[in-house]
């Protein structure tokens, strides 16, 4: 089984019910703020990189302290990708297989997340001010997802609750370039 129990980091550390504040605050979900995708820093754009790695070519490696996702090209090549990732307390590392892929999924926040913000929506259909964003890749049997956003500026920031989210555009190209069953290696800490 490629499934691995989350790391947490020093959660175990805090007092019950403390909930880690992220490093930039996001937007309510249903606004569109996609228009400020131009706005994101050069080093968090999509480019080609030298990138050496065991890994097979089309393995994604998301290196969370870093804050950038890689698809492994091959001979010591990758394109490399800003994400936005995990708030301290909600990073994790392991091997797993995306397991599924959707266009403009529809978001149903998980029970924990509904448990730390109550004021959050059941649901949502998916569209531009859905904070799924443009595309989903769903990574095993878990929670957790490499998703678009319906907030760019949080590219390069901790923020989420534990999935990867990247600019929509970026999301759209990665989707196209990676079936069911890509290989991702979460690197955390």
């Amino acid at each position: 089984m490629l499934c691995s129990v989350p790391v947490v980091g020093n959660a175990q550390l805090r007092p019950p019910g403390f909930i880690p504040e992220p490093t930039i605050q996001e937007p309510a979900p249903g606004i569109d703020n996609t228009g400020r995708a131009a706005a994101v820093e050069y080093e968090y754009r999509p480019q080609p990189v030298f990138y050496r790695t065991h890994e097979a070519p089309g393995t994604i490696i998301v290196n969370t302290q870093d804050r950038f996702l890689y698809l492994v090209l091959g001979n010591n090549r990758a394109i490399r990708y800003g994400v936005g990732v995990g708030r301290d307390g909600f990073q994790w590392g392991g091997t797993h297989r995306i397991s599924r892929k959707a266009e403009w999924p529809d978001w149903t926040p998980p029970e924990e997340m509904i448990a730390r913000q109550p004021y959050l929506p059941r649901w949502m259909a998916g569209g531009p001010g859905n904070p799924m964003g443009a595309r989903a890749m769903y990574i095993g049997s878990t929670v957790y997802r490499i998703h678009g956003t319906n907030a760019p500026e949080t590219i390069g920031h901790a923020v989420s609750s534990g999935c990867f989210r990247l600019v929509n555009d970026d999301v759209t190209d990665l989707y196209e370039r990676v079936p069911v069953g890509t290989k991702i290696v979460v690197q955390h800490r």
